[in-house]
């Protein structure tokens, strides 16, 4: 992997969409959650002004802008409101994708989660380790202070199923069919992609697949995910800040020199 400051503008050449993984990315790690009985709270992140304005500048540039998630619909919707125009959201590790006002549903999960969610609801219910359950439509997700053998013990009796552990939360899926990976493929038959017209930014294990779908990965973890480029975690600006600042300043750059040459 090379450092991202040793990207240079032919590396963009043929990219026409920019995939942003959203925790850890665009906005800090880690989810506020608490549960009591039927209430659910959990902390909303908004993106900063300073990323929906490069988003916007990326757009206007012709780049298509999309973010995948493993977090639900509503929150990504309440998380980036100032930048929907400009972007397509992909949710629930690759489950569907809303753009413009329509949803294209990539899997339909619910015989597979119909009857385990009671019984994790239940092994769940009574244990501190666990802080709550995430509102979603396409899979579940389980906000743990640590690791619960018993969840995963009940999810390896299901058939079909498997869980993932990100380090604060368990995403319960189907397996091989609901990844990011999965998503990114659906993504790229809807906007009439290549893999080389691609490029793909994560930081997380959940990530890894969709790197590797695309023609140009960047990781914002070179210690838990691989890609050409890796964006450096120290510092004040997040990977996708980093990440946007160089092909701005990559873009910009070419504009000048074809300016400066008329």
């Amino acid at each position: 992997m090379k450092p991202l400051d040793e990207m240079l503008k032919k590396d963009l050449s043929g990219i026409k969409m920019i995939v942003f993984d959203v925790d850890g990315v665009l906005v800090p790690r880690g989810t506020k959650i608490k549960q009591s009985g039927s209430i659910t709270t959990l902390e909303t992140k908004i993106i900063a002004d300073k990323q929906i304005e490069q988003i916007k500048e990326l757009s206007e540039r012709g780049f298509l802008i999309n973010i995948s998630s493993g977090r639900g619909l509503y929150m990504l919707q309440e998380m980036f409101r100032g930048i929907l125009p400009f972007v397509s959201l992909t949710y629930e590790n690759g489950s569907a994708t809303w753009y413009q006002g329509k949803i294209y549903q990539h899997v339909n999960s619910f015989k597979y989660l119909k009857n385990v969610f009671p019984k994790l609801k239940e092994i769940t219910k009574e244990n501190k380790d666990v802080k709550g359950f995430e509102p979603k439509e396409f899979i579940i997700t389980i906000h743990c202070q640590k690791q619960v053998k018993e969840i995963e013990d009940i999810v390896k009796k299901e058939k079909g199923l498997t869980t993932i552990w990100n380090g604060e939360a368990y995403d319960i899926q189907i397996d091989k069919d609901q990844t990011k990976a999965v998503g990114l493929q659906h993504v790229m038959e809807i906007f009439k992609l290549k893999k080389k017209n691609v490029m793909a930014i994560g930081d997380n294990y959940n990530d890894a697949e969709m790197l590797q779908e695309s023609g140009l990965p960047i990781s914002a973890d070179k210690d838990r995910v691989g890609g050409k480029f890796y964006v450096p975690l120290e510092g004040e600006f997040l990977p996708a800040d980093l990440l946007m600042q160089k092909i701005l300043f990559l873009k910009r750059n070419v504009v000048q020199l074809k300016c400066d040459r008329i």
